[in-house]
């Protein structure tokens, strides 16, 4: 499968047939494309947003297939890489936007881009929007292509930069929602998470530290949408619970054997007892050799 890199603008309307209109930004209409694009991979080295309107398009991302319904919003960051398949003979009727990270600089944005972490999460943990939320979407869309009828100035950055941010923000307010609104999916999850996490210590010779990607992957989640997903179910994020559940098991075994701190601390996966003790001290208070003392 050929693979091409989307690192403009115009790479990636040449390749679909469509105009460049700006040179760091462009609202899409794939159903315009004049050239049709099948089966070829895509690493993307812009920022891109695609909703789907309807028809058929397939895609590809790291080990699932995802068919995205209508009023569904996916998104890629740069290095991203995306396979694509099955498009129709007029084409996808996908809508969408592609910004160069060369746009932001200097902006607000510039500063906030990494906050949004839905550009992380794969194509099956997709936004799918509600009637009004897919009207929101479009309503920034269109105040984008507005503005890049307009002549460049030294306020078009600005302009532009800030529409996405609000694009951006109210994408991530929709994906609150939708996190809400998938409560009973989420806490089975969570459930699995712990089940998961207490098997580890008690299946496992531990060479290392249980990391949130070991426990993603068993959720057959990204590690973004898996960490997302954890914090807004339980309040916290499942590297402290993982610390936490650490930290138990370490106090079962400075009261339940006669291992010394090393032993204890290599077997949990610490390179460094020293390590091992400060993290200790920083959740219960005390060191592991006065926690052992104090329940003597």
């Amino acid at each position: 499968m050929k693979e091409i890199i989307i690192d403009s603008l115009n790479t990636y309307n040449a390749l679909y047939g469509l105009r460049t209109t700006h040179p760091l930004i462009g609202v899409l209409d794939i159903g315009l494309a004049t050239n049709l694009v099948n089966d070829i991979k895509m690493r993307f080295d812009v920022y891109a947003l695609f909703l789907k309107n309807g028809a058929q398009c397939s895609l590809r991302y790291g080990r699932r297939n995802y068919d995205y319904q209508e009023g569904t919003v996916v998104s890629f960051a740069p290095g991203q890489v995306v396979e694509i398949t099955d498009e129709t003979e007029t084409g996808p009727k996908v809508t969408g936007l592609l910004f160069h990270p060369d746009l932001i600089y200097g902006t607000p944005l510039a500063t906030k881009i990494d906050r949004f972490g839905f550009f992380d999460y794969t194509q099956a943990e997709s936004l799918h929007l509600s009637d009004r939320e897919r009207d929101k979407f479009n309503f920034f869309v269109n105040l984008i292509s507005e503005e890049l009828e307009h002549p460049i100035d030294s306020h078009s950055a600005a302009v532009l930069s800030a529409h996405i941010q609000l694009l951006l923000e109210h994408l991530d307010r929709f994906y609150d929602r939708q996190f809400i609104t998938r409560h009973k999916v989420n806490s089975d999850v969570v459930a699995r998470f712990r089940t998961n996490l207490t098997e580890y210590f008690t299946d496992n010779v531990i060479t290392a530290q249980p990391s949130v990607a070991y426990f993603a992957d068993k959720a057959a989640l990204s590690p973004g949408y898996f960490s997302d997903l954890i914090k807004k179910e339980t309040g916290m994020s499942p590297k402290d619970i993982i610390t936490l559940q650490l930290i138990a098991e370490a106090k079962k075994r400075l009261a339940e054997t006669d291992d010394d701190i090393s032993q204890i601390a290599y077997s949990l996966g610490f390179e460094y007892p020293a390590h091992f003790t400060r993290a200790f001290k920083r959740v219960t208070g005390v060191t592991p050799t006065e926690f052992r003392v104090n329940i003597n």
